[in-house]
């Protein structure tokens, strides 16, 4: 049978590694996502070492900015089983993108939006097919009038946390829309790893990746969830989550992403 294939964005960091690492170790076609090409080298060839499994490459895309993900789907030539988006950005200083747009919501928010959304026909030919938001317990304090903190005073904690927030938001409001085509969208909590991203925000991290990795990759892969969808997990099980409860603040976020 034809392998799967697994994109994961974000994957050379601690825990998108351990991801790529886990998804290859299930005889995944995996295409590792990152920015830095000398890092998404070494990526590729620890995964086929540690794994065996020959079919890992990788992919220098910007996740912060729009046309080269566009770019990147428009070339797809391969199926997509499975999208884990991972990749965040914690800057400790409010940054920008060459479009302007700042930096945390670019690419934990509108990262995650346009990945979905650019491959979602190769999502639905593919289909069934899974697509997993990696987002966080440590999330709240949404403003959707101030979503680049151009009327509050920055701060990376506050912008990290409404940014998962909004990854929660926006996996239900995917999910309603792509259910009837195949495709399941749902949100976990990955571990808590020690990562340059965790120490940015203060934090340091108690597991290891692999252990941080587990609950996206089952959320990924488990047979368990097969048609599962709009729902957010957190230590390999379902765990309440009242941001994707307000149809109509799920909606406007959703409609505010699509305007970007």
């Amino acid at each position: 049978m034809e392998k799967k294939t697994a994109v994961v964005t974000g994957a050379t960091g601690a825990i998108g590694k351990a991801i790529a690492r886990q998804l290859a170790a299930l005889d995944f076609h995996v295409v590792v996502v990152c920015r830095n090409e000398m890092k998404g080298r070494n990526a590729v060839q620890d995964i086929v070492k540690t794994t065996g499994n020959p079919d890992v490459e990788y992919a220098l895309i910007d996740l912060s900015r729009k046309a080269p993900i566009e770019e990147f789907a428009n070339g797809w030539k391969k199926p997509l089983h499975v999208l884990v988006n991972n990749a965040g950005a914690t800057p400790r200083r409010r940054e920008e993108t060459p479009e302007g747009i700042e930096m945390q919501f670019a690419t934990n928010v509108l990262g995650y939006f346009r990945m979905i959304r650019s491959f979602e026909e190769h999502l639905r030919n593919s289909a069934p097919a899974r697509v997993v938001n990696v987002a966080s317990y440590w999330a709240g304090g949404l403003d959707m009038d101030d979503l680049e903190f151009r009327i509050r005073r920055y701060n990376n904690d506050a912008a990290y946390r409404q940014s998962k927030q909004a990854d929660r938001m926006l996996t239900v409001a995917f999910s309603n829309r792509l259910k009837d085509h195949g495709i399941t969208v749902n949100a976990c909590h990955p571990g808590d790893v020690n990562s340059v991203l965790s120490n940015n925000l203060g934090f340091g991290g108690h597991e290891t990746p692999d252990q941080g990795a587990a609950n996206p990759v089952w959320v990924a892969t488990s047979h368990e969830l097969e048609g599962v969808t709009g729902k957010y997990f957190e230590h390999l099980r379902e765990s309440g989550c009242h941001f994707g409860q307000d149809m109509q603040a799920v909606d406007r976020l959703f409609e505010i992403c699509e305007g970007y």
